[in-house]
């Protein structure tokens, strides 16, 4: 094996290549969640394609491990890498918009906020997440839930093709047509197949919302999570809100007695005609007594930026999840219990819906398998003082054992820690024999390893064929 330098790497690739003694280090080696303190031994920030290629068999030469960071926000930390190299596509952040196809191609660095701002301009969106700073192509490749998904299906169900750099330095198209295995795994598996660099969406007609968030008192919790679940189970499809816990934020709609203090809230969107927003949302605002409100017409962009003030790159994070068939009496009360307690003004509870069109997928049509659940729960602990993670650990672990009781066994891969890779196969269910036979195929020798991991199986079916009794239908390790 040749020695590794830095210099040998430049001199292979023409984007930059960022290492332990060059300016801009530590910089370029953190990541959102400040708890994370790796140092890779080099970042590139390929300009094309081509240095994608490169540095995956660069990577493979020195046998270096292999992160990949898109928008960089995954809880564990899964876009950097202690001795590895890290592929980071901070610069490369376009979105094409083709609204005469209602198609959308989006650079492997792109945020939602990138990819709304691009559609918007076109009366067009896709299933996004919940923070407009969440990378687009993480959140897509392990899933995708978000204020569209009851109407639209999962970001992976928007998903039409992906071009993909494989652990052996090919690049492929994956789709429906081409490489169909690796389309599958691409549509929830995870970082594991191979470094994705373009992804393009189907897009959706949709403009201004009505919508936004209305915030309750924690004594109303108990009534405002039965008031939800009966609501969600009966609303249109062009209804996408979710029930969460958080502390009252400082903002000029919510009286100064509620910052700070532990509240319910009902967030979300109606997309429907915009004239029946206000009728639509009423029932919402009639629940229980409001605290204070922010609903009305908004740009989809907005939305789904609304929480991005409160969360700023560097904080201390630690998050659990669950599947839920139903918000049962049981899991209520768990939510009301720990959701009111909840430690921090960042933390945040939220329940997902992830019905409608989400269910009108098969669960072997992609990867993502967990389709005939009711909601994807996240506990998400986050806070900036590191003296405080203990506690703020303790409560998230806490609330995930009291409330795993009355779940499914697996939960949603975007939403899981470094701790939980002893949950991959109850994550992917009945998908993740199929996955494993997949990932023997793309990558054999696991380079795509950081991330949370399937391991291939010793032996596989030749690439570009299916594995044994695959259906039809299909990740980088981009951290999401």
């Amino acid at each position: 094996m040749a020695p590794f330098t830095l210099d040998s790497l430049r001199e292979r690739v023409r984007g930059s290549v960022i290492g332990p003694d060059d300016p801009g280090y530590d910089d370029a080696r953190a990541v959102y969640n400040g708890m994370i303190n790796k140092r890779p031994a080099a970042v590139v920030r390929p300009s094309q394609v081509a240095d994608v290629m490169t540095s995956v068999a660069f990577a493979r030469e020195h046998e270096l491990p292999v992160a990949v960071r898109g928008g960089g926000h995954s809880a564990p930390g899964f876009g950097t890498v202690d001795g590895g190299l890290v592929v980071d596509f901070v610069a490369q952040t376009g979105v094409r918009v083709d609204p005469a196809t209602e198609r959308a191609r989006s650079g492997p660095g792109a945020t939602w906020a990138d990819f709304n701002h691009a559609t918007h301009a076109f009366g067009l969106a896709t299933t996004g997440g919940i923070i407009g700073s969440t990378g687009v192509s993480g959140l897509t490749l392990g899933g995708g839930i978000g204020y569209l998904s009851r109407q639209y299906g999962l970001s992976c169900d928007n998903l039409l093709s992906a071009d993909v750099v494989t652990a052996d330095g090919r690049f492929l198209v994956a789709s429906e047509t081409e490489n169909a295995d690796l389309f599958w795994a691409l549509r929830g598996g995870g970082g594991n197949f191979g470094v994705v660099t373009s992804l393009e969406f189907r897009l959706h007609p949709v403009s201004t919302i009505y919508g936004g968030l209305v915030i309750y008192p924690a004594s109303e919790a108990d009534t405002v999570g039965r008031f939800y679940r009966d609501f969600i189970a009966n609303a249109p499809e062009e209804f996408g809100v979710f029930l969460g816990f958080h502390q009252g934020p400082p903002v000029p709609f919510l009286p100064e007695q509620w910052h700070g203090q532990p509240v319910c809230v009902i967030v979300g969107s109606w997309t429907g005609p915009l004239d029946e927003g206000e009728k639509r949302w009423q029932p919402i605002l009639d629940a229980a007594p409001v605290a204070g409100s922010f609903v009305g017409p908004l740009p989809y962009p907005v939305l789904n930026g609304l929480f991005d003030p409160m969360l700023p790159k560097g904080m201390q994070a630690y998050w659990k999840a669950d599947f839920l068939a139903s918000l049962s009496d049981d899991a209520l009360r768990v939510a009301v219990d720990f959701g009111t307690r909840i430690p921090s003004m960042e933390s945040a509870n939220h329940y997902y819906p992830i019905d409608g069109a989400v269910q009108r997928v098969a669960p072997g049509a992609t990867a993502f398998a967990y389709r005939n659940m009711g909601f994807a729960p996240v506990i998400a602990g986050m806070w900036h003082d590191p003296a405080d993670n203990a506690a703020n650990i303790r409560w998230v672990r806490d609330y995930w054992e009291a409330l795993h009781p009355f779940a499914e066994p697996g939960g949603y891969i975007n939403f899981m820690d470094a701790d939980d890779q002893g949950r991959i196969a109850q994550n992917y269910g009945p998908n993740y024999q199929r996955l494993t036979e997949v990932k023997a195929v793309y990558d054999p020798d696991n380079v795509f390893r950081v991330n949370q991991n399937i391991s291939p199986r010793v032996s596989a079916p030749s690439a570009g064929t299916h594995a044994p009794g695959a259906q039809e239908g299909g990740v980088t390790s981009v951290e999401d």
